[in-house]
């Protein structure tokens, strides 16, 4: 297998992991949250939380999220890592459309359309750069071994 494609499986493998990261974390948030309703300033309330399961998937989530996040930054360029991030809002919306019955209303859909056509943008866009700047390296090192 050559470099180029190790190096996207890896990319896509670590960004599929974090969205799926991600997304247990609101989910799980979310069932914690329905859980301790209604918020109120007293222990009762804070032992519903802390004796909830879901609270403790979500922190799990958190560190499994922050491994892949810190993997990820060590070779993605950070601009389409930071956009490709941000997957989750999509993936949140459509979980809690199927898990909680929330409605995917048209404007919902078309905002998740733009958040994926902006993250295909700046992919395209870095890959461009990045070859252009990788460029003069090259010729300068094929100059290099041809001595």
């Amino acid at each position: 297998m050559s470099t180029t494609a190790r190096t996207w499986r890896f990319y896509l493998s670590g960004f599929a992991l974090l969205l799926v990261f991600d997304t247990l974390v609101q989910v799980s948030f979310k069932l914690t949250g329905t859980h301790a309703f209604p918020p109120e300033a007293s222990w009762a309330w804070v032992w519903r939380i802390v004796g909830h399961p879901w609270i403790y998937i979500a922190l799990i989530g958190y560190v499994g999220n922050f491994f892949t996040w810190m993997s990820l930054l060590k070779h993605a360029p950070i601009g389409p890592a930071f956009a490709a991030s941000h997957l989750d809002v999509v993936s949140v919306m459509l979980a809690s459309a199927w898990l909680f019955h929330e409605a995917l209303t048209p404007m919902r859909l078309l905002g998740a359309g733009v958040i994926m056509l902006g993250i295909v943008c700046l992919a395209f866009a870095e890959s461009g750069e990045q070859a252009a700047h990788d460029a003069p390296a090259k010729a300068a090192l094929d100059a290099m071994a041809n001595d």
